[in-house]
């Protein structure tokens, strides 16, 4: 059996797309399609479903990518050895929103660069985008709190983000703790919020799962939108009002005393990041070091 017809029918049962699969093959739709009916019509049963949009795996295709995907990663980890040995310089694209990149993910690949690596990044706007880019091949790995569900993506847990609402120390003199625990958000009226979009994306989700408020009562709208927590930060330390943030964003402005944490609750919100690759593309090695390095410095986080 040609081994490129294989190569084919894997990254079309991975990508779950003949243009997904052509896109990253280098190949054009028409190639691919034509690739996969040759494959067919030499095994006498189809391999895949053609729907609207993409196409599922028949039980033949997918018995076939269980033992055809093993030995097709094997060889191109052979060959990714060789470009290795030979000092070829690889090239990793990531994505994900760049307050995460900037502080966590890219020291903890700087060291890389001195290992034959180069790095280039990307910040879209939405999850979906960024997961888009990937399944086309323009990004290798991409680090999001959006967990995919299914298609051609492998998601690992990389660490759990701590929410705290914070605040400059002027406005925080105005909360009364008792009344914060008992009345919850009101008695925050009056001080100005700041937020990344004007949806209120971290103060909702943490008036939900603080102050317990119904799904329909929503925070005051916010008096300043920066979108980069970096930016909503400096806002906050500047004194322009309250802010939802993450813990590792702001926990050397809390040790220095230029914001405050409001009275934390004994269980704090809690978000999850994920590291989202290609099915299948933890063979490359220059991926899979990244990879393992991303989740070594993560349990330090």
């Amino acid at each position: 059996m040609d081994l490129a017809l294989l190569r084919t029918f894997v990254a079309v049962h991975r990508a779950g797309s003949f243009t997904r699969a052509a896109g990253l093959l280098g190949l054009s739709q028409p190639a691919v399609t034509s690739q996969i009916r040759i494959l067919e019509r030499q095994l006498g049963r189809p391999l895949f479903d053609r729907r609207a949009r993409g196409v599922t795996p028949t039980a033949v295709g997918d018995e076939l990518a269980q033992k055809a995907a093993p030995h097709l990663d094997a060889l191109l980890r052979i060959t990714e050895a060789e470009l290795e040995a030979a000092g070829a310089l690889r090239t990793l694209h990531i994505a994900g929103p760049p307050e995460f990149l900037c502080l966590r993910v890219l020291p903890a690949l700087a060291p890389l660069v001195g290992q034959g690596h180069s790095l280039r990044t990307a910040f879209p706007s939405r999850a979906e985008e960024a997961l888009d880019g990937l399944a086309a091949g323009h990004h290798d790995l991409v680090v999001t709190t959006a967990q995919p569900r299914g298609g051609p993506f492998t998601a690992t847990a990389l660490c759990d983000e701590e929410h705290l609402l914070v605040a400059a120390p002027y406005w925080a003199a105005f909360v009364d703790a008792e009344r914060l625990r008992a009345d919850g958000p009101a008695a925050l009226d009056g001080i100005p919020l700041v937020e990344v979009h004007e949806t209120l994306p971290l103060a909702t989700r943490y008036w939900s799962a603080v102050f317990d408020t119904h799904p329909d009562a929503r925070p005051p709208a916010a008096t300043v939108v920066a979108p980069d927590l970096r930016a909503v930060l400096e806002c906050v330390r500047a004194g322009a009002g309250c802010a939802v943030l993450p813990r590792y964003l702001c926990q050397d402005a809390l040790d220095a005393g230029r914001i405050v944490a409001l009275p934390e609750p004994a269980v704090p919100p809690l978000r999850t990041w994920f590291l989202v690759v290609r099915a299948g593309s933890l063979a490359l090695a220059h991926l899979a070091r990244a990879h393992d390095r991303l989740l070594r410095a993560a349990v330090r986080w």
